[in-house]
């Protein structure tokens, strides 16, 4: 069977809290460049279902080429370094661990405070959110300098960029580490200091939150307004669509938290609120701007 060698400034063990489209994402992405990686889930049931989602996603990007090797061998080596737990305690030998669970401030800090029992003292702690803050829920914790916000990007594989995100109470060696790391994924790291939405969800969501006002108003249709975006500034994808991928739900409850920070100009438009309540979430649930079936 091959080996992975572990890429220079990799954790050797990590572990993600949370094994969802963007938790899988993250697990991937460590694996596939040699650490060994344990995603914990509440339940058996989810767990389960991380570990489908990422052999899946690890198939997918062998049988593209992403590694040299025969590919069933590859695989199998990869995924001999993935382990799915509902236990904390499995945590233990983590360098570093990601915590990608919802974004809800409580359920974030209440999770947080359970990793952080776990860990060795010398681990390193990060946060996945796209928006909440990270210096208040650094403040929850015994070892706030060894915590940062790591803001992955989904499809976390494909993505190539990290938002690094220091808190009030990040060391200057958590910093560099996170650098390390990022440079180490194969991915770009653009460094923010806390603040709402950061740089790129605060931007992203002000888009997105003009384009469904021009939908709401009849000014275009949600593949006309996307298509300005992409024919006329290059994005790679529409914010109406982008909205869809990552999810109505998911956009609502940050423009919400920004409307509460930043003010009226985050205010969510009635279209998305309207959606939402309806249960059209994106592209995980058939419908949302576009309809994904």
């Amino acid at each position: 069977m091959g080996t992975i060698n572990l890429a220079e400034g990799l954790p050797a063990h990590v572990g993600v809290l949370g094994g969802g489209r963007m938790g899988a994402g993250i697990a991937h992405a460590f694996l596939m460049k040699g650490a060994k990686v344990v995603v914990v889930e509440r339940d058996e049931q989810a767990a389960e279902a991380a570990r489908e989602r990422v052999e899946a996603s690890v198939a997918k990007s062998i049988e593209r080429g992403a590694l040299e090797g025969e590919p069933s061998e590859t695989k199998a080596a990869v995924l001999e370094s993935f382990a799915t737990s509902v236990d904390y305690a499995d945590f233990a030998l983590c360098d570093l661990v990601v915590e990608a669970v919802p974004e809800d401030p409580t359920l974030k800090a209440t999770a947080l405070a359970a990793v952080e029992r776990e860990i060795s003292p010398h681990a390193y702690l990060a946060t996945n959110t796209s928006s909440l803050s990270v210096s208040e829920l650094a403040a929850s914790l015994k070892r706030p300098g060894q915590f940062l916000g790591l803001h992955f990007f989904n499809p976390v594989p494909a993505s190539t960029l990290i938002e690094v995100v220091i808190a009030e109470q990040t060391s200057q060696e958590t910093q560099a580490a996170a650098r390390g790391w990022v440079e180490a994924l194969g991915k770009t790291a653009v460094v923010v200091k806390d603040a709402p939405g950061f740089a790129s969800s605060r931007l992203g969501v002000a888009i997105a939150l003009e384009a469904m006002r021009m939908v709401e108003e009849g000014v275009a249709t949600p593949e006309d307004i996307d298509n300005a975006m992409v024919l006329g500034y290059k994005h790679p994808t529409g914010p109406l669509k982008t909205t869809d991928i990552v999810g109505l739900d998911v956009r609502l409850g940050i423009a919400e938290y920004l409307h509460k920070t930043l003010g009226e100009r985050f205010a969510p438009p009635q279209i998305l609120r309207d959606k939402v309540a309806n249960g059209e979430l994106g592209r995980k649930t058939g419908k949302g701007f576009y309809d994904w079936d």
